[in-house]
């Protein structure tokens, strides 16, 4: 099926802006410099775009609907969580380093001011996290005695703040992503991590069992 008119200026404007983007800030490009390498006029940009915002927005979106369905593909067939969770984030990784323009205003909003509500595509890149984190419970690699949602923020936040440090440092790496990843997962493995409670009845049995030798 041949897409429409309106569709194809849609992916122009989008093909457009991603370009842009790679090379140039948010804040310093304009509507029309996206219009003019579209080759479209500022007018049909803002028929289909209600703003900047909602270009990168559609960005992001473009770039979700590629890349979800293999991963959310391979939780449904079961595959080691562990392995789907270190891909989805080392990939995840390489695209913001690929698009750091893109992915530093999705971090932390507009004139690098961090966002205080998420957004539709925070929404369903927290959603596929917290679905890998279900997996690797139900497959005894991720502890079950935390609620899987709560995990996958704490994880995303510290992904987050990963990423924002390499791009501002200009040191992405893989294997960088892949040690966090890691030390984190040691934290919420299999083996559930002991209570003050449980800490304190272990002294007293111990204390008691001094006393009787």
């Amino acid at each position: 099926m041949q897409p429409t008119r309106t569709e194809r200026s849609r992916d122009l404007i989008l093909d457009a802006a991603e370009a842009i983007f790679r090379d140039r800030e948010f804040a310093s490009t304009s509507v029309e410099e996206v219009a003019r390498r579209a080759g479209l006029t500022r007018k049909t940009v803002y028929n289909l775009f209600s703003s900047k915002e909602q270009i990168v927005a559609e960005l992001r979106a473009r770039a979700e609907a590629r890349y979800y369905p293999p991963i959310r593909a391979r939780i449904a067939d079961d595959a080691p969580a562990l392995e789907i969770l270190r891909d989805t984030l080392v990939g995840h990784g390489r695209w913001c380093a690929a698009n750091q323009n893109v992915a530093v205003l999705a971090l932390t909003g507009p004139a690098n001011k961090p966002s205080t509500t998420a957004n539709s595509g925070d929404v369903a890149f927290i959603t596929l996290v917290k679905d890998i984190m279900v997996l690797g419970q139900q497959q005894g690699v991720i502890r079950k005695d935390e609620d899987a949602g709560n995990m996958a923020l704490f994880l995303l936040g510290a992904h987050a703040q990963t990423i924002r440090h390499m791009l501002a440092t200009d040191s992405f790496q893989d294997a960088k992503l892949k040690y966090v990843l890691r030390l984190l997962i040691e934290g919420m493995g299999g083996r559930s991590i002991p209570t003050k409670a449980a800490a304190v009845r272990r002294a007293r049995t111990s204390s008691k069992s001094k006393r009787r030798s």
